[in-house]
């Protein structure tokens, strides 16, 4: 298996109109989403073997969700049904095309009722990356079922990606998510922040100087998405920052998770493992991000997370035109 995600399976609840808060929207229409399944249905399209983990409600959402990953080609045998809790909906806003609001409906939601005694411990040993978010450290027993998952998967020496994804709303306070992020940290080998994280997280939203303040916490390589300005690098041997792709925006959801399936798909390459670390030089790492920024920029063209997706051969056929 290439990467197995773990975290949030739930429902976005997309705006019917772009340019209105929460409190004003007219309707809004359910999608498939959550960041850690938005990152396997990206890595499944970009060409990877892709697999996830989590648990989401008996009920029609949750049933509804596992067919959507399956009809991807994403393998669903990790997801677990829970009888007593539902599945989690995500209210979303977009007062503009590149910022949204969002309203969970989580109390608790099946996804954070994950055990460590539920996860698949044959799947996460022959992954060779796993990819997780924060979102499943805000409450237990799914905050111990990551970190498990990372210590199998790093015993088994794959690749540990960690998206910092954070969402305010969901944390008792902002010291509480630092907290358990910082704990992570030191256990990624892949870190990803925007600006506001980066800040949150390190006092500063500069690129090179957050980035490598997150460096000396532990990880190999840390990526900072910039929106439509694009993304900036920072490993042991290298640090710059290459520029996005100028595209229409329909909305910017997804385009963060689209990216780092992308970063994934460069960094673990056509090879049978092992070959990440020898990809975090200069050449390397602004070939991926390059690649990483297409993926994303195409993703916001179109409507919706996970359907926004872009194809291996969208991907190829994009840059092709941009570099002719």
């Amino acid at each position: 298996m290439d990467i197995v995600c773990l975290g949030e399976l739930l429902i976005d609840l997309f705006p019917a109109e772009i340019g209105r808060r929460l409190v004003e929207v007219s309707a809004f229409h359910p999608k498939p989403g959550g960041a850690p399944g938005n990152v396997a249905v990206a890595a499944r399209r970009l060409g990877l073997a892709s697999a996830f983990i989590g648990k989401v409600g008996d009920d029609a959402f949750g049933r509804f969700l596992i067919d959507t990953l399956a009809a991807e080609g994403v393998e669903t045998r990790a997801i677990r049904l829970d009888d007593e809790a539902r599945t989690t909906l995500a209210f979303i806003a977009l007062p503009d095309p590149h910022h949204a609001e969002f309203v969970f409906y989580r109390n608790p939601g099946a996804d954070t009722r994950l055990r460590p005694d539920e996860l698949d411990g044959e799947l996460l040993r022959h992954a060779r990356a796993l990819h997780v978010g924060s979102l499943s450290l805000v409450a237990e027993p799914s905050r111990a079922a990551t970190f498990q998952a990372v210590e199998i998967a790093r015993a088994a020496g794959a690749l540990v990606s960690f998206d910092v994804n954070y969402r305010p709303s969901l944390w008792p306070a902002p010291d509480a998510a630092v907290a358990a992020i910082r704990d992570l940290l030191p256990l990624a080998h892949v870190v990803k922040v925007n600006e506001d994280e980066l800040c949150l997280l390190t006092g500063t939203a500069d690129p090179d100087a957050g980035g490598a303040a997150l460096l000396a916490a532990g990880p190999a390589l840390v990526v900072v998405t910039l929106g439509a300005r694009g993304s900036a690098y920072r490993s042991a041997d290298a640090a710059g920052f290459v520029p996005a792709f100028p595209v229409d925006t329909v909305d910017a959801i997804g385009c963060g998770d689209a990216f780092m399936a992308g970063v994934l798909a460069g960094l673990l390459g056509n090879a049978d493992g092992g070959a990440w670390p020898q990809r975090l030089d200069d050449d390397h790492l602004r070939a991926i991000l390059r690649y990483a920024n297409a993926v994303g920029a195409l993703t916001a063209t179109r409507a919706g997370a996970l359907p926004a997706l872009p194809t291996a051969a969208e991907v190829d056929e994009f840059l092709q035109v941009t570099s002719g």
